[in-house]
């Protein structure tokens, strides 16, 4: 079973996303503190954290950042915000997708269902480039340079390895959005962008200049490098 955590400071908002999920099969456990959700992510396996940003003792941004600093784990925003800035500002942090308040609980489950289709369909397979020093293994979700493992979030992976997958090809930003979010994603196609600049400046010696992921001007993205 595939533990849930929900960090949101209005017990009603929370008790309706814990019904609808574990409707659906999902543990979930619920909580309306910031400290105490990160002491429940240190004691339990949680494959997804639904976290709100407006919390009672701490922001959820800190939250978010705490937990990128101990995991990959995916994790779902949820926010009043609804300026693209602020979408792009949390996909910096590390978040995975970006829900504005108010939001359907039915879209929420949705794409929880969505998300856990997508990573539990995984087949082992590992991809090496430049004579063996990046690998990106599709079942460990493990990316490695030069024998050093490299951090990257949940969406940062997927989109890294649908173009080292489709290496060579030019795959557009709806494409990867399509393949890593879902056809139902309402973001703006930036959001690709802005995910495009955390993998290069973890993967890139230059990231200006970069040498794996490419940049086709007006088109999207290609994978460079050697087999």
């Amino acid at each position: 079973m595939n533990n849930i955590l929900v960090i949101e400071d209005e017990e009603k908002v929370s008790e309706v996303i814990k019904a609808y999920l574990e409707k659906d099969g999902y543990k979930v456990y619920c909580t309306t503190r910031g400290l105490e959700g990160i002491e429940l992510f240190k004691k339990i396996d949680f494959k997804l954290v639904i976290l709100d940003l407006m919390l009672p003792d701490i922001d959820g941004e800190e939250v978010c950042k705490v937990l990128r600093r101990v995991s990959n784990v995916y994790i779902f925003m949820l926010t009043a915000k609804v300026a693209l800035s602020d979408r792009i500002e949390g996909f910096n942090m590390g978040a995975d997708e970006y829900l504005p308040k108010p939001f359907s609980p039915r879209e929420l489950t949705a794409r929880v269902n969505a998300l856990f289709r997508r990573i539990g369909g995984n087949s082992r397979t590992v991809l090496a480039f430049d004579n063996g020093k990046l690998h990106i293994d599709k079942e460990r979700r493990l990316v490695k340079l030069n024998e050093e493992e490299i951090n990257l979030t949940p969406n940062e992976f997927d989109i890294l390895y649908a173009l080292a997958l489709n290496k060579g090809k030019v795959l557009t930003r709806e494409m990867l959005i399509e393949r890593v979010f879902g056809i139902d994603f309402e973001g703006s196609d930036r959001t690709i962008d802005v995910h495009i600049k955390n993998i290069r400046k973890k993967i890139e010696a230059e990231s200006k200049t970069p040498k794996y992921i490419i940049t086709v001007t007006k088109v999207g993205y290609k994978f460079g490098g050697e087999n």
